[in-house]
C-alpha cells in the first residue's frame, strides 16, 4: 500500500506526482505538459469537493452516453464541453494568442456539434434554403475575404455555412428538412467576394435529449441560443488544390443583434464583435433582408 494512503488518510500530492512521473521517456514535452496538469488539477477537483465513487460514475457515464450518441452529424462531446464553457474558453485562449500577433482578425467562436464534413460545394449568389418555412425570412449575405495586412482579396477561399432552420432544428435533426438544407461551401471570386441566399437565424434550445441537455437541466440553467449563423472559413482546400494554403482557417459564429439571448448563451460563445444587423433590401424578390459580412485572415506564422 502506497505511503499515502495509511489509516484512512486520502491520498495526496505525492501520490500525484507518482502518477505524473509514471510517463516515460518518450513522451512528447508538450503532452507531458498537458497531462501532468490535468492530472494535477483533477486530482485536486477530486479531493476538494470529496468525490465519491457514485459521483465519478455518473460522471463517467455521461461520458459513455455523449460518446455512443455522437456521429458525423451530432458531436454530444463537443457540445458537452459547450455547455461548460470549455469550448469558449479554448477558442478565446487560441484567439488572444492570434491577435497578440495580428490585429484586425475577424473573431473566432466555437465549431458546435452540428457541422457536417460532406457539405456540399455550392455557386456564389446560390440558396442554401431549400425547405423554407413560412416564418422564415430570406437574407442576402455577402461579403468579401481578404488577408488582414494587405487587405487583399484571397480568391478560392471556401465558406462553409450552416444554420438552424425556424423550428430550432439543424437538417439532420429534423426529417422535415431535405439532406443539407441550411449549409453551403462558397468558394471566393477573384476579387474575394462570396454571396448566398440564407435565412434569418432564430434562437434554439440546446438538444435535451442527451447528457448536454440533462447537465443544463440539473444546473438549473437556462438553454437556449441566441440567434446565429456558423462559418468556417478555409484559405486552401487540398481536394480543390485552390490557392492561399498559407492562410490561418477561421471557425466563427455571427449572432443577430437584437436576439434576447445574447447576454446569456447557453454555450458562452457570443463575442461583441460578432454581433451584425440585418437591413432591408430593395430590388430583390428573393430576400427582403440583406447582411454584408467581410472576413479577415491572417498569413501562417
Amino acid at each position: 500500500m502506497s505511503s499515502n494512503h495509511q489509516n484512512g488518510a486520502v491520498l495526496g500530492t505525492e501520490f500525484t506526482q507518482n502518477v505524473i512521473d509514471a510517463m516515460g521517456p518518450k513522451t512528447s514535452p508538450r503532452l507531458r505538459e498537458v497531462m501532468a496538469a490535468l492530472i494535477r488539477h483533477i486530482h485536486d477537483f477530486a479531493r476538494e469537493v470529496q468525490l465519491t465513487t457514485d459521483e465519478w460514475m455518473a460522471g463517467v457515464d455521461m461520458i459513455n452516453e455523449a460518446g455512443r450518441m455522437s456521429n458525423d452529424k451530432r458531436n454530444e462531446g463537443q457540445l458537452l464541453c459547450d455547455v461548460i464553457g470549455l469550448e469558449s474558453l479554448v477558442d478565446d485562449i487560441t484567439f488572444t494568442a492570434a491577435t497578440n500577433s495580428t490585429s484586425g482578425l475577424t473573431a473566432s467562436a466555437v465549431l458546435g456539434p452540428f457541422w457536417r464534413q460532406d457539405t456540399p460545394r455550392r455557386e456564389n449568389g446560390a440558396t442554401i434554403s431549400f425547405d423554407t418555412p413560412p416564418d422564415g425570412q430570406v437574407v442576402y449575405m455577402h461579403g468579401k475575404v481578404t488577408d488582414v495586412a494587405t487587405g487583399k482579396p484571397l480568391q478560392n477561399a471556401s465558406v462553409d455555412v450552416w444554420q438552424a432552420s425556424t423550428n430550432g432544428l439543424y437538417e439532420q435533426q429534423d426529417a422535415g428538412q431535405r439532406e443539407h438544407n441550411l449549409r453551403g461551401v462558397f468558394h471566393t471570386d477573384a476579387e474575394g467576394n462570396y454571396s448566398f441566399y440564407c435565412l434569418r437565424p432564430t434562437p434554439y434550445p440546446v438538444p435535451m435529449d442527451g447528457p448536454a441537455g440533462k447537465l443544463l437541466a440539473m444546473m438549473d440553467r437556462q438553454v437556449f441560443r441566441p440567434a446565429h449563423i456558423h462559418l468556417m472559413v478555409l484559405s486552401s482546400n487540398e481536394k480543390e488544390q485552390v490557392q492561399h494554403d498559407g492562410y490561418k482557417s477561421l471557425t466563427t459564429q455571427i449572432f443577430d443583434k437584437e436576439c434576447k439571448y445574447l447576454g446569456n448563451d447557453s454555450v458562452f460563445a457570443v463575442k461583441d464583435e460578432l454581433t451584425v444587423e440585418f437591413v432591408p433590401r430593395k430590388g430583390d424578390a428573393k430576400a427582403p433582408l440583406e447582411l454584408e459580412y467581410n472576413i479577415t485572415l491572417a498569413e501562417t506564422s
